[in-house]
């Protein structure tokens, strides 16, 4: 069965420089057949960075891309805080760049229309589109979007489409929160591998809108490889959500940029 994971990071892996830390997540992907990994941030993060700091992370993803290009794929971490920047990340590491997708995380929430000129380039270039979403019961981060938020942003861009970040945490309100929106993905990463998520997300969304990623370097690769491995579904469905439907979210920018895979 083949496996992408659509969601890694370099902070939580042991190694000084990002190169050391991707070898690291690789030799452990190597343990349990993960095949390939999309990898985003850098080796330390900060609730709202500023321009500068997100230019410094994406240069260490950039870093650790060069060595191991056949093995991880690049997203560009973006903030809808400061778009002026964020448009000239995604030109020069996406458009310009090796990397195929970009990275929304807590310092601007989604449903404010300011980020929508970042959206609409993203789109322009094929990038696959992720946004971290949370449904906190002890309340967000400042900025933090929830899987509503996304939504908002959904419908004016029905036809881009869009991962759920940790399908919002609590992922029985976040599934039931998308669910009617068909360009919106579920990502299982980050949360405790709970029995029935992964069935639930199945059978509200479709199993060709459920993806997995593991969160590693936060989380361990088993952890997360659990909810599918473990789940009560088809062989055929689990290929789905391992490979398959992140596969074809990205084909149009790979076969774009004459990347293989």
């Amino acid at each position: 069965m083949r496996i992408w994971d659509l969601h890694c990071h370099l902070s939580g892996v042991a190694g000084l420089i990002p190169e050391d830390r991707l070898q690291n997540l690789l030799r452990y992907a190597d343990r349990v057949g993960i095949e390939r990994l999309c990898i985003y941030m850098g080796l330390k993060w900060a609730l709202d960075p500023s321009p500068d700091d997100l230019v410094k992370q994406n240069d260490e993803v950039l870093r650790a891309l060069v060595k191991y290009p056949d093995r991880a794929f690049g997203f560009v971490y973006l903030s809808a805080k400061h778009i002026e920047r964020s448009m000239a990340e995604l030109e020069r590491c996406v458009a310009q760049g090796p990397m195929v997708g970009i990275k929304l995380w807590v310092a601007g929430r989604c449903d404010s229309p300011e980020i929508d000129p970042l959206i609409q380039r993203a789109a322009e270039l094929k990038a696959v589109i992720f946004q971290h979403t949370w449904f906190k019961t002890g309340g967000n981060f400042p900025g933090e979007s929830t899987p509503d938020d996304l939504v908002a942003l959904a419908r004016r861009f029905p036809k881009v489409p869009m991962i759920c970040g940790h399908t919002g945490g609590t992922w029985e309100l976040g599934i039931r929160a998308i669910r009617e929106h068909k360009n919106l993905y579920a990502d299982l990463a980050g949360s405790d591998p709970t029995a029935g998520m992964t069935e639930m997300a199945v059978r509200e969304l479709g199993a060709h809108r459920v993806i997995y990623g593991s969160d590693a370097g936060g989380r361990s690769f088993a952890s997360q490889l659990a909810k599918v491995h473990g789940a009560q579904i088809s062989a055929e469905d689990k290929q789905l959500i391992f490979c398959d439907n992140l596969r074809q979210l990205m084909l149009p920018i790979l076969q774009q940029k004459g990347i293989k895979a």
